[in-house]
């Protein structure tokens, strides 16, 4: 049997109209994209000018690399909101690519040498050059080409009505900021626990151009000249190959409460890593890494899930945490859908809403040494093999079949479907989580394997991406703006390059001195 923390609030909730407190839920999204020329490979231009400054632009910017757009959405109360305003952002932005197109998926195109891949230039100003160094130092610890992988982050927070009436119901002591913390870090270790099923039900990176890895072995098989693959793969994105860092392995930070994980980020940012210092911080005027510590800074450190605070003062992310509390989680599980122009499904935030309210109310003890590698096993598992018929997950030093688990995690989130839908009204929550339970028992319906299935028929992965990254592109760009969303993003453009030029020509005292601040 399940057991929840504070049960007698998850019937309030559903019984007495507290859930209304959870149509003040709110979201955002954020979504990676490279852009390819019309060969397919790697852009090698500059970001177009048209789409404002990378630096100071609210919803258009950069990632890692020069042709890594990055769009973020406003947060939103609405949950239609996110999904519209990415449209409009791709809408505005497919007009201004210059012959060059969006790739769809989260792996990359076909690329050449690490050197060979620009990283993001964002001015002349010591903000700008900060976050330039950041990035020269993550190719260097870890290789360019791990920085062209593309994802979604998917931001959500529950509003103060909520915290308030959970609060009442838990008959919680102390001030509200640290139970709001609190309760947001037991909903960041179950998610911990849980989020294989994510990796399961949308994962869509079972294959990658051989170029992404450079001669490196492999267990990948064959798949067509030019792509590997695994045959029952669901992520290749989160597994050893993409963004998850053996380099990062031996890194401890507990998700247990805020003040262990902000004081393990602390250290990391200041203890030496002989390896790093060995790379070098600095030769001569140039800078090749912000340090040479374990982390550069708190945002290196790699999580399928993270607590987030927007500093009122600028402060760094850990301090901030400290100071504040936690404001909200930001989701980074989600893979690229390559088959949707704008590379999300609807029923992903749906889902994703259903998961983390189950995570808040479920029970969630502190995650052991022991339990998070069986946390971290069940990882690989699910997106190495996850569509594997006999597939087992650990559970408390046992081996458990994948879909009964599967299954019972579903039973667990019905609750919180029916919470939501009577919040909002409607059944869009149970319907969407009806229709994704299908998936487990029928794994072709997976995106993982319809993914396969397409890249067999076109003859391999960058064919069947590049198709779609044309096909995409061409749609969006034919769905014309109305004119007060063109006015919105040309002023937005402007704004952003004014702003970045007033930074570019402000005086800027020593680059060290504004390093040292930072981590002052």
């Amino acid at each position: 049997m399940l057991k929840f923390t504070c049960c007698d609030a998850v019937q309030q909730f559903s019984r007495s109209g507290q859930a209304q407190v959870l149509t003040g839920i709110t979201r955002g999204y954020e979504r990676e994209c490279l852009r390819v020329d019309a060969a397919g490979q790697l852009a090698a231009t500059r970001h177009p000018a048209e789409l404002g400054s990378k630096l100071t632009h609210p919803w258009i910017t950069t990632d890692y690399a020069e042709a890594l757009l990055e769009f973020i959405t406003p947060p939103s109360q609405d949950p239609d909101f996110p999904l519209q305003f990415l449209r409009d952002i791709h809408r505005y932005s497919a007009q201004h690519l210059h012959g060059e197109y969006l790739w769809a998926g989260s792996m990359p195109c076909v690329l050449g040498e690490d050197k060979d891949i620009p990283i993001a230039d964002y001015g002349r100003s010591n903000a700008a050059r900060f976050k330039a160094v950041y990035r020269e130092g993550l190719g260097l610890r870890y290789g360019r080409r791990m920085q062209t992988i593309a994802g979604a982050h998917y931001n959500w927070s529950l509003p103060e009505a909520f915290w308030g009436a959970l609060k009442d119901c838990c008959a919680a002591t102390g001030r509200p900021e640290e139970f709001v913390s609190e309760r947001y870090f037991g909903l960041i270790r179950n998610f911990l626990r849980y989020g294989w099923l994510i990796h399961y039900l949308f994962g869509a990176s079972p294959a990658i151009c051989s170029s992404f890895l450079q001669g490196r072995k492999s267990d990948l098989l064959e798949l067509a000249p030019g792509t590997l693959y695994g045959p029952y793969a669901t992520s290749l994105r989160m597994s050893d190959l993409g963004y998850q860092n053996r380099a990062q392995a031996n890194l401890r930070v507990s998700f247990n409460s805020l003040a262990e994980y902000t004081q393990a980020l602390e250290t990391a940012i200041r203890t030496p890593d002989p390896f790093y210092a060995e790379l070098g911080v600095r030769d001569g005027d140039q800078w090749k890494q912000l340090n040479a510590n374990l982390l550069q800074i708190e945002n290196e450190f790699y999580a399928g899930i993270r607590p987030k605070r927007i500093g009122k003062n600028g402060e760094r992310p850990a301090k901030a945490l400290q100071t504040y509390g936690v404001e909200y989680v930001e989701v980074r599980l989600f893979d690229l859908n390559p088959f949707i122009d704008i590379g999300i499904a609807p029923e992903q935030s749906t889902f994703a809403d259903v998961l983390l309210l189950m995570c808040l109310f479920r029970d969630s003890p502190p995650i052991t040494s022991r339990e998070q590698s069986e946390n971290d096993e069940n990882k690989s598992r699910v997106v190495n093999q996850g569509r594997q018929p006999d597939l087992h997950l650990l559970a408390h030093n046992r081996q458990l079949p994948f879909r009964p688990l599967a299954h019972e995690l579903f039973d667990d989130m019905q609750p919180f479907a029916e919470m939501l839908d009577a919040a909002y009204g409607g059944n869009r929550y149970a319907t969407t989580m009806q229709r994704l339970r299908g998936r487990i028992d029928d794994p072709d319906s997976t995106p993982s394997a319809q993914v396969l299935a397409a890249t067999r028929e076109h003859g391999g992965f960058s064919n069947f991406a590049m198709h779609l990254a044309q096909q995409h592109t061409r749609g969006l760009q034919a769905q014309t703006l109305d004119a007060s969303t063109t006015a919105k993003f040309a002023a937005s453009v402007a704004a952003s390059l004014r702003e970045q030029q007033q930074l570019d020509g402000a005086e800027q005292g020593p680059f060290e001195d504004f390093v040292a601040r930072y981590y002052a």
